[in-house]
């Protein structure tokens, strides 16, 4: 399984994507992003699904840039582009994949701002090569295990929120995923773009640079919920000392 992020904020894109791959009980790493950086041109894909359709409609998109045949202004163009690719993998392999037993199956979320683009975009694109754009009421993609790390999300984030904040909130719903599942883990990749910069910044965290965090997350939802009003659970609190009485009751000598 699979955890990518993107969010688009007013001030930019923010990303991360773990790099856990598996195949059975089996574990490796492999990097999920693709970055395309030129002037005036940044883009990024992240994906989801198996590994060998991403492979090879990456490597098709990736030839189509090295040998000049595609020359994109605008970020929509480039995912046609791209979804023209994960369909012609679709044709040579999705027959073969339903044979052996395999849905074909890949996601893949595409961001950046490239020369003609008068803001970042960020969209997602599903398996049959069809997209949609992100909107500011609900500003970020999540593919892969989504379930554990949305609510975080859901919570807490709008598109009005700085670039530090939704990377804090990205780390803490990448590592709700990551407890909750064991086929999602680190490490991570995580970029940040800034408007009109056509400069897509890069790194990668380890489990140990994180840790600390980690911890810090776990005792402050703790101490939250510690501190959360009492007064709304006492109908119930109510019911269950007159249970506690009435079982002490029977029990006593008459």
């Amino acid at each position: 399984m699979t955890y990518c992020l993107a969010i688009k904020l007013k001030t930019g894109i923010v990303g991360l994507a773990d790099t856990r791959l598996t195949s059975g009980n089996e574990f490796s790493i492999a990097r999920k992003v693709t970055v395309h950086q030129r002037d005036r041109h940044s883009l990024f894909i992240m994906t989801s699904g198996l590994r060998s359709v991403r492979d090879k409609a990456i490597t098709y998109f990736n030839e189509t840039i090295e040998d000049g045949t595609a020359n994109f202004d605008k970020m929509y163009k480039a995912v046609n582009a791209i979804a023209a690719q994960v369909r012609s993998v679709a044709r040579e392999d999705k027959a073969a994949l339903s044979e052996s037993g395999l849905f074909f199956n890949l996601y893949a979320i595409i961001g950046g701002q490239l020369e003609n683009d008068h803001e970042p975009k960020l969209y997602l694109l599903y398996p049959e090569g069809n997209w949609v754009e992100v909107g500011q009421s609900s500003p970020y993609f999540i593919i892969g295990n989504y379930g554990y790390g949305k609510p975080v999300l859901v919570r807490s984030l709008t598109y009005e929120s700085s670039i530090e904040f939704a990377l804090k909130t990205g780390f803490l719903s990448f590592d709700a995923t990551r407890l909750s599942c064991n086929d999602v883990g680190y490490p991570i990749d995580v970029l940040i773009y800034e408007n009109d910069s056509f400069n897509i910044l890069e790194h990668r965290f380890e489990e140990h640079d994180l840790i600390d965090i980690s911890k810090e997350w776990n005792k402050g939802v703790t101490e939250s919920i510690n501190r959360m009003p009492d007064d709304w659970m006492q109908p119930i609190l109510t019911k269950v000392t007159q249970n506690h009485l009435k079982a002490t009751d029977s029990h006593l000598p008459h």
